[in-house]
């Protein structure tokens, strides 16, 4: 079918709809965002984008250290409360039956416990792009949920049922199609003795 040109646009799909918390374990804040990713492999270092009048950039801002945490399909109701709620007059963590720990390399940056992957984040540059400010970090621990690892010592997040999000709407992940550098990989050959009828 022919293609319909539109004005540039927010449309890259599906995102990790994700829990970011910030603050202390005695004044913690979670929002959510989808505009996050991954943005080089050493040091490893992400980022998220927030708007400036949210709670949360001003937490980020502050302590200069957050956490991203994934989500699983059974969050999808609290990653949507928390991204249409303010902490200004709703305590999300209640509302939610979230429940949050320090973790465990920045023992007071409150990690929600339910998750199946948190990363912690300290903060290294704030760059104010329009809307939104991006804050860059380094990620300086992951905590894993132990169930997620195998006997091999694997990370299995194929397990986790994570959440997506794509234009509006929320998905669980499922399908495995395929695995990195599946489409290049040579074939085993079949080393089989192969007998003959004489």
């Amino acid at each position: 079918m022919p293609k319909v040109k539109w004005k540039g646009g927010a449309l890259i799909a599906p995102l990790p709809a994700v829990l970011v918390t910030s603050g202390t374990l005695d004044d913690p804040n979670v929002f959510t965002v989808a505009w996050t990713g991954i943005i080089n492999t050493q040091p490893p270092k992400t980022y998220i984008s927030v708007r400036p009048s949210r709670v949360s950039y001003e937490n980020i801002k502050k302590y200069g250290k957050f956490v991203i945490n994934l989500t699983s399909a059974k969050d999808v109701r609290a990653v949507d409360f928390c991204g249409v709620r303010s902490k200004r007059n709703t305590d999300k963590f209640k509302s939610c039956g979230l429940s949050v720990a320090g973790g465990l390399e920045l023992t007071d940056t409150p990690v929600i416990e339910s998750a199946p992957l948190s990363l912690e984040c300290v903060v290294t540059d704030i760059i104010s792009l329009g809307t939104h400010d991006m804050f860059l970090a380094d990620i300086v621990a992951t905590d894993i949920d132990s169930g997620l690892i195998n006997c091999e010592g694997k990370l299995r997040l194929d397990k986790a049922n994570l959440l997506a999000y794509s234009h509006g709407e929320y998905f669980e992940l499922g399908k495995k199609l395929g695995s990195f550098g599946y489409s290049v990989k040579k074939k085993r050959r079949n080393n089989k003795i192969k007998s003959y009828k004489k």
